[in-house]
């Protein structure tokens, strides 16, 4: 009872925010070529860069799309620019923001931009020219990219004022959204309803094998009826028809975070290391399935590191001196532009890289029908 009395005015707030938009007093907009919104209603990690990046890789894969030009636009939380930003492979993440510069490094071939403003963003994509004319635009460093024919929208599931053509709500497995509260009490940032709005809604971060009275339970739970296993669709409280998936993170070959770095040290039985994501717990139980883990220092999420945390990465690692350091590919993003990292350090710094895929063949036909229906 106490908590829904703390939580009152944030949650009549978000309910009007809504009513705004769904009664059209508020106006939604859409852009000028298809969007896909990658986006949660938690506050921490669901898996969105990883799903964006997998959506990615499906466009540049799949014979009729992957002639289409791609743009990734975010807000690039935490950085330091301001405004509409081309991000360019190679870019301070203190520019940028780590998740935008970590898939504009994986896919120099794609614009990646970010803006905070999500309809501005899509109108300066598909208008770069505009960025010449306009006294906001004209505050972009890198002004020169083709216009999209698809644009990937990371992180915008809140941003109402933009309609996107198809929109993907990422739910983690181990926080089911029906148990869980609004912030500051739990982790949700938006009403349990909105699950409710979603195209799609992935179950992120799963076992790599899940029992199907698991799944029928997770359908349950999010009002999911008369669910078809070959389409993965179903039909939700409101009437709309929803398409529901499962997918697993897998963990690939870790890779140096430095060009200096000694691949030898993969092979290394030991391993220190430090994370600043919101749950790194996934990360850390991978680590110790391959490596005995001498040590962790964990930070916040997104966390600027410093010089005197350069220190005791350091520390941690000269007292193991034959362990590899490890760290995530996001957090690898923010420590590749500090300066005066020991030689030593960068020849023992790795990350792993990370991909989602989805739990049956099924599902990823599935998502793919759903990917071709709004290109």
């Amino acid at each position: 009872m106490l908590d829904r009395i703390i939580l009152a005015p944030y949650f009549i707030a978000l309910k009007i925010r809504h009513f705004l938009y769904d009664k059209s007093i508020r106006k939604s907009v859409s852009a000028e070529v298809p969007t896909i919104c990658i986006g949660n209603i938690t506050v921490g990690g669901t898996g969105k860069t990883p799903h964006t990046e997998m959506v990615i890789r499906l466009l540049q894969s799949t014979p009729g799309l992957k002639e289409k030009k791609i743009a990734v636009l975010s807000r690039g939380y935490k950085r330091k620019s301001k405004g509409f930003q081309q991000v360019m492979a190679g870019t301070d993440a203190d520019f940028a923001g780590d998740e935008p510069l970590q898939i504009k490094n994986k896919f120099p071939e794609i614009t990646v931009a970010v803006d905070a403003d999500r309809v501005e963003g899509c109108d300066f994509l598909c208008h770069p020219e505009k960025l010449e004319s306009s006294k906001k635009g004209k505050k972009c460093l890198n002004k020169d990219f083709p216009a999209p024919d698809v644009i990937i929208l990371d992180d915008a599931f809140q941003h109402r004022a933009l309609k996107p053509a198809l929109s993907i709500l990422l739910i983690d497995w181990n926080r089911p959204v029906h148990k869980d509260s609004l912030i500051p009490i739990g982790r949700l940032r938006d009403l349990k309803e909105r699950t409710l709005a979603a195209d799609i809604i992935i179950v992120s971060k799963c076992p790599s094998y899940i029992e199907e009275e698991e799944m029928h339970k997770w359908l349950k739970s999010l009002g999911i009826k008369d669910f078809d296993e070959k389409s993965r669709e179903g039909m939700n409280k409101s009437g709309k028809r929803q398409t529901v998936l499962f997918s697993t993170i897998g963990y690939d070959t870790p890779e140096p975070v430095f060009p200096e770095g000694d691949t030898r040290y993969v092979y290394a039985q030991r391993a220190v290391a430090f994370t600043g994501i919101a749950n790194d717990r996934p990360f850390l139980k991978h680590l110790k399935g391959t490596y005995m883990l001498m040590g962790h220092i964990g930070f916040g999420d997104h966390h600027k590191f410093t010089a005197s945390d350069i220190a005791a990465i350091k520390k941690s690692s000269d007292a193991n001196p034959t362990a590899i350091v490890m760290t995530t590919e996001k957090d690898s993003q923010r420590v590749i532009g500090l300066k005066n990292i020991p030689e030593s350090l960068k020849q023992r710094m790795f990350r792993v890289p990370i991909k989602v895929s989805f739990l049956s063949e099924e599902e990823s036909e599935a998502f793919l029908n759903r990917l071709k229906s709004v290109i």
